[in-house]
């Protein structure tokens, strides 16, 4: 009579709980790097922007008049090729918000805001908050103050 040949039902269980444990372990560490990529995707893209506020500022010695207003109606053609996506605001395909402010209206300095439209995991934006954990979710970015982490626009 032939011996059959096989895993045991013992042996298939410990390949299934090894599994589970890598499992366990590796997707959240991929889902909080899926967070990060997101917002550092969302810096960056500000970052273009005040480029391009710059760079308008630079020809025109004044940043085009906006109150919290879409990057895409700044008339900023020129000097963006495309208005940047946020990947942090979904399918909704929301605009970046800015607010410009030019010398006669803020004590003598010309200054710009630009709002992030999307919802960031509040752990990536820890280390903006100077290392304090936050609850906000929302990136600002002020040309004299830099990145700040708020509840919402206008904040």
């Amino acid at each position: 009579m032939e011996k059959q040949r096989g895993f045991t039902l013992l042996e298939m269980m410990v390949v299934v709980a090894i599994i589970a444990i890598l499992a366990a372990i590796l997707i959240p560490n991929f889902t909080r790097a899926r967070a990060q990529a997101m917002t550092s995707a969302c810096m960056g893209n500000i970052k273009t922007i005040a480029t391009a506020l710059e760079l308008y500022y630079t020809d025109n010695q004044a940043y085009p008049a906006a109150t919290n207003k879409a990057v895409q109606s700044l008339g900023l053609a020129g000097y963006l090729n495309q208005t940047p996506i946020d990947p942090a605001a979904g399918a909704s395909g929301a605009d970046y918000t800015v607010t410009t402010t030019n010398s006669s209206g803020n004590g003598g300095v010309a200054g710009y805001q630009i709002w992030c439209p999307g919802t960031h995991d509040p752990a990536t934006l820890t280390k903006l908050n100077g290392g304090t954990p936050t609850t906000n979710t929302t990136l600002k970015y002020d040309n004299q103050q830099g990145y700040s982490v708020v509840s919402a626009p206008g904040s």
